[in-house]
């Protein structure tokens, strides 16, 4: 009966310890929030797991739509993505912005980056990441004009530098046009009815 009180109370004492610790370290600023100085390791790549792992499960509901890879969707999804995206995300051999070179985490070079699925990158783009400057476009885009950018993001691997300025260049009011009559009141738990 000694082991087992000796073992709680040293199990208690750990607990109160770590809670001590992580006070210290939430309401002392010991923890360094500065976007240019980087997580350590540890930290990092522990919230890239979570990142990736909570994107997953999310996007497990959300159906892609059969026309994903049509002409039209990839048009409008790049006159989308050079209005909303490509200061962070860049394009086929376009130098760093500034926003782009001061984001920490940095923003992935979606011209270069197959990591997420059709669906987790339509999760990505309604809903933002937490703790990134990805912010949630559902709140003021349609799930039919998100599916443009997923589409042109699907074929942004393949474009080249002429294809991409060509689908991204400013078109006089076309980010008006294609906002105009939406419905930006979406549906919180309609990613699953597409």
């Amino acid at each position: 009966m000694l082991h087992r009180g000796a073992f709680l109370a040293g199990a208690i004492f750990v607990v109160l310890g770590l809670a001590g610790l992580a006070a210290a370290v939430a309401y002392g600023g010991f923890y360094d929030v500065a976007g240019d100085s980087p997580h350590t390791g540890p930290v990092y790549n522990f919230l890239q797991k979570v990142r990736m792992t909570s994107i997953a499960a999310n996007a497990r509901s959300v159906t892609v739509p059969a026309d994903l890879a049509g002409s039209k969707r990839i048009a409008d999804g790049g006159a989308e993505y050079g209005e909303m995206c490509a200061q962070c995300h860049l394009g086929p051999d376009v130098e760093k912005t500034e926003i782009a070179s001061g984001l920490y985490p940095a923003a992935p070079t979606l011209a270069r980056d197959r990591t997420l699925t059709p669906a987790e990158q339509f999760w990505v783009i309604k809903h933002g990441i937490k703790f990134t400057a990805m912010p949630a476009w559902g709140k003021t885009h349609s799930d039919d004009l998100l599916w443009n950018i997923v589409a042109f993001v699907q074929a942004l691997p393949n474009l080249s530098e002429g294809q991409y300025k060509s689908l991204t260049a400013e078109r006089e009011g076309a980010h008006d046009q294609l906002m105009q009559g939406m419905d930006t009141h979406n549906d919180e738990s309609g990613d699953h009815h597409h």
